[in-house]
């Protein structure tokens, strides 16, 4: 184990988009001391992770991308990942911020240390702990970094291939075996359509029947892509509408739900369709208020549901067998290959249990009744941590990527008080997270993701939803538009020796 520490400014944890666009502002406001830990051998967070068969982004292309960095290259107008993966790698090489990564750096323990006003971090490596001390903490992990497999009795005992969506093993031929793909949500829909010609068979276990609405996507052409890259105003008014057609999505989420009529209509529209056999129709309608859970896009689900080697299984998964898949009606499904496409742990982020603010709790143990954070980026009893993707920031109608631009500029902006006010530390007031959440429960009170009938991912155990923003994204972003200096604490810490090492446990 080494004993040597690396001091930085700033320390970024995660290569995503959140992670790298905050690097390159970073670079670019003339911050350079910062180093970027990932736990990966490359750039990109979920869309290196997500490799399955026919994985795609479902915000179009020219909204799912860093404003300051348009990219006239895309091929389609829903971007496959390998387009999205490419795209950051070609940012942290722009941008020049690929050299400050730090790949194979897990981060295992991250503690505030009050007498030196730093944080002190440790990091798994191939080659033992890393240690880092930070006056400044970003985690930009993101919500949808660490799968989630459910705790089925029986599984340890399964003895064919089991894996998750998001870990796809690419070893494994599925090519004549007999397939269980466990959920519909978003990958799901996108892995069965390509799974399908080649298993012999495929039981899809579903325990909600997705909405889905037609997938409007389409080459984008060589002249248009010319176009682009010889008049970027071109794309930026492509991106500008998308963006503003895509706002209006809101009104219905948030704000009259009986709006959502007109998607309903088109979704049960396209079943009927698609679906010719009544009993398989009935499976696959939902129940629950459209846009309660997030609605999907897909022109190839349903004809793969549709087809004689498909089997869509509506009982209750009872248990794992060495064989197979056993449910509450006690029939038993033989499979070969256990496919998850269960999720990711949203509302209870991992990183959580790793960071250890000034009372030395974790701030997973601050969250023990649900997750808050003001502005989504700050949480009280935390100094100089700043969280990108944090709380009440996901959104169900548009571009992730725009609400990550908002909280880069709004860290920014905090860095630039703490300067004007020769502060080493900024820790927001509990009063004002306070305020900030009840404002954001009470108008989540009226959306759909609360009064749809569902139960989803957005919400956690207690049913609170701390996952979505309840509003227009132009309200966020005018609400991180300044910081306030009476909302937070801002101190200086007089230089201390910084604490011994000790071996990471």
């Amino acid at each position: 184990m080494s004993d040597t520490r690396t001091e930085v400014d700033v320390l970024i944890v995660g290569t995503g988009f959140a992670g790298l666009g905050m690097a390159v502002q970073l670079q670019r406001a003339g911050r350079p001391d910062f180093v970027v830990l990932e736990r990966g051998g490359d750039v990109g967070g979920t869309w290196r992770d997500n490799t399955y068969p026919g994985a795609a982004c479902d915000v179009p292309s020219h909204l799912y991308s860093f404003s300051f960095a348009p990219n006239p290259t895309w091929t389609r107008s829903f971007s496959p990942q390998p387009e999205i993966q490419a795209y950051l790698r070609s940012v942290a090489d722009r941008f020049g911020v690929r050299d400050r990564i730090r790949f194979h750096h897990t981060v295992t323990d991250a503690r505030w240390d009050d007498p030196t006003g730093r944080w002190e971090v440790v990091a798994q490596t191939p080659d033992g702990p890393a240690h880092f001390s930070a006056r400044v903490l970003l985690s930009a992990t993101g919500a949808l970094s660490d799968p989630t497999i459910p705790d089925l009795p029986g599984l340890a005992s399964f003895t064919g291939t089991v894996f998750h969506s998001a870990r796809w093993d690419h070893s494994h031929d599925l090519t004549g075996e007999r397939v269980a793909v466990v959920g519909t949500g978003a990958s799901a829909i996108q892995l069965v359509p390509q799974i399908q010609p080649k298993v012999a068979r495929l039981a899809l276990f579903q325990r909600t029947a997705p909405w889905v609405i037609p997938r409007h996507d389409r080459p984008i052409t060589r002249v248009e892509r010319r176009l682009y890259a010889r008049i970027p105003a071109v794309q930026r008014l492509a991106r500008a509408l998308i963006y503003w057609g895509r706002e209006t999505y809101a009104v219905a989420f948030t704000r009259n739900t009986k709006l959502l009529a007109l998607p309903r209509k088109l979704a049960l529209s396209h079943i009927a369709k698609q679906i010719k056999d009544p009993e398989l129709r009935a499976k696959v309608t939902p129940s629950y208020t459209i846009g309660c859970k997030r609605i999907l896009i897909s022109n190839d689900y349903y004809p793969a549901l549709a087809q004689p080697n498909v089997d869509v299984v509506t009982d209750g998964i009872a248990e794992i067998t060495p064989t197979g898949v056993r449910t509450h009606d006690g029939a038993e499904h033989a499979v070969d290959t256990i496919i998850f496409a269960t999720g990711f742990h949203v509302t209870d982020m991992p990183v959580a249990q790793h960071v250890h603010g000034t009372d030395g709790r974790t701030l997973a143990q601050h969250w023990e009744d649900g997750m808050f954070a003001h502005r989504g980026t700050t949480v009280p009893g935390f100094p100089n941590l700043f969280l990108l993707v944090g709380p009440n920031t996901g959104l169900g109608h548009t571009s992730q990527v725009f609400m990550i631009e908002q909280q880069i500029g709004y860290v920014l902006r905090a860095l630039e008080l703490m300067d004007s006010h020769g502060a080493t530390t900024l820790e927001v007031r509990p009063d004002a997270v306070a305020r900030d959440d009840a404002e954001i429960q009470a108008r989540m009170a009226t959306s759909v993701w609360t009064t749809g009938g569902c139960a989803s991912w957005y919400l956690d155990a207690r049913g609170r939803n701390t996952t979505l923003w309840p509003d227009f994204t132009f309200r966020f972003k005018s609400r991180l538009s300044s910081i306030d200096a009476r909302d937070h604490l801002l101190s200086v810490h007089a230089p201390q020796p910084a604490p011994e090492l000790v071996e990471a446990r």
